[in-house]
């Protein structure tokens, strides 16, 4: 582990979270602790026991289960009855729902894939209850009410602020979340929300909410940017890599790619036109690659694109970030949950997985150039994750020998400050 310290930032800055879903989540079946396909099962058989008609779930990580795979859409339909039952993977870009879920979202054994979504199937080419990216949303959709009608944010608040987070970043912001985040903090002021909100809702909302920021902008919160999807994610092998996955899916051995090259570099000349950020998700390193190529092609301003988790980057990549003046907002504490999923999907590329180490000494600068988050809810907003992440590169309980890329292991005293406001 790297050399201690006890310095920490005089205001500490959560880079990426989602206020909403993470004061969601509070509310639904927390499958975090889960080891196998029963237990999963068990969690939501208490819900159903409540009385619920409708259970919501989040946190499962199949890839740490003794069977690292789902419980079948048979077992679920089993257990459920006439609920309707919709379990996301941690990271939110897979879903698994039952039969009545499914007919909700009008997915049947022949619908096709939706445009940046599949559906997954058996053997035979039935459903078997998973849905990725898209899909997952679809499903999501039909159950959920709108978030805007339901949108409850003080539980959400009140839990990250608690972290003594001085400025928090909101990646995929609702168009509604400036307003509401306004009026939460005048009508609470005896609850003193401290943090300062920047807010990054998604490219194609830009146009409206460019209409109406000014009526909500404040001292506490501003409109930072605009966001976009590049690509999945590693636990759903839909990151988009430059090399197929070990253990890929037949339709996408190499992940996803979720926009077209032209696209990218469209939103970052959107954002930049108007002063703000373009925040890409790109997971894979093909598709951080992408992401600096559609930057050096529209010669966007120095601080004006940040790449999202960045969980693989290729060795040529690495210097680009200083060179085009591109922000690494990464998550260290995602290590602590992908170990088992890197380990199969990219055991020939585990050198470059975060490579924070790299970064740094190209000439990144922590706080400034290179940003700490969480992602919560996909894990807790608790920067002392992120800290262990970065400086053992694995659990609590390993050496730092048995870690993740352990030659990218930074000091504590840089871990705190990549997550330092005033950088």
């Amino acid at each position: 582990m790297g050399e201690k310290s006890e310095w920490k930032p005089a205001r500490l800055r959560e880079a990426h979270a989602h206020v909403y879903a993470h004061g969601r989540s509070l509310d639904m079946v927390n499958l975090d602790g889960c080891r196998s396909q029963a237990q999963m099962l068990d969690g939501i058989r208490g819900a159903l026991e409540e009385g619920r008609k409708t259970v919501l779930a989040h946190g499962a990580r199949p890839e740490a289960w003794q069977e690292r795979d789902w419980p079948s859409l048979a077992d679920l339909d089993a257990l459920s009855g006439d609920a309707t039952i919709a379990a996301w993977c941690f990271d939110y870009h897979a879903l698994m729902a039952n039969s009545k879920a499914l007919q909700l979202a009008r997915i049947e054994d022949d619908t096709p894939d939706p445009p940046g979504g599949q559906i997954g199937r058996d053997d035979a080419w039935h459903l078997n209850g998973v849905v990725y990216e898209a899909a997952a949303g679809a499903v999501w959709n039909a159950i959920e009410p709108s978030e805007v009608d339901r949108m409850d944010l003080t539980d959400g608040m009140i839990s990250i602020e608690a972290h003594a987070f001085k400025e928090i970043h909101d990646l995929k912001s609702q168009p509604g979340l400036g307003p509401k985040l306004k009026q939460l903090i005048y009508m609470y002021s005896d609850i003193d929300f401290a943090a300062d909100y920047v807010l990054y809702p998604l490219v194609q909302d830009l146009p409206e909410i460019l209409k109406t920021h000014r009526d909500w902008q404040s001292d506490q919160i501003r409109l930072g940017g605009g966001k976009i999807f590049v690509d999945g994610t590693l636990n759903s092998r839909t990151a988009w890599m430059l090399h197929p996955f070990a253990d890929g899916r037949p339709e996408h051995p190499s992940g996803m790619q979720l926009m077209s090259d032209t696209a990218i570099e469209d939103a970052i000349r959107l954002c930049a036109g108007e002063g703000l950020q373009l925040a890409a998700h790109a997971i894979g390193d093909a598709a951080v690659r992408a992401v600096l190529d559609a930057a050096e092609r529209a010669r966007a301003p120095r601080g004006s694109v940040r790449i999202e988790h960045a969980e693989l980057i290729d060795e040529a990549d690495v210097p680009r970030f200083a060179e085009l003046g591109v922000i690494a907002s990464v998550q260290p504490c995602h290590l602590l949950y992908d170990i088992e999923a890197l380990r199969r999907a990219c055991p020939d590329r585990l050198d470059r997985v975060l490579p924070i180490r790299e970064l740094i000494d190209s000439g990144l600068t922590p706080g400034r150039d290179i940003l700490f988050g969480s992602d919560t809810p996909i894990v807790r907003p608790d920067p002392e994750d992120s800290i262990l992440a970065a400086t053992n590169r694995g659990r609590s309980d390993m050496a730092l020998a048995d870690g993740i890329a352990p030659s990218q292991a930074i000091s504590e005293a840089e871990a705190w400050a990549c997550f330092d406001a005033d950088a």
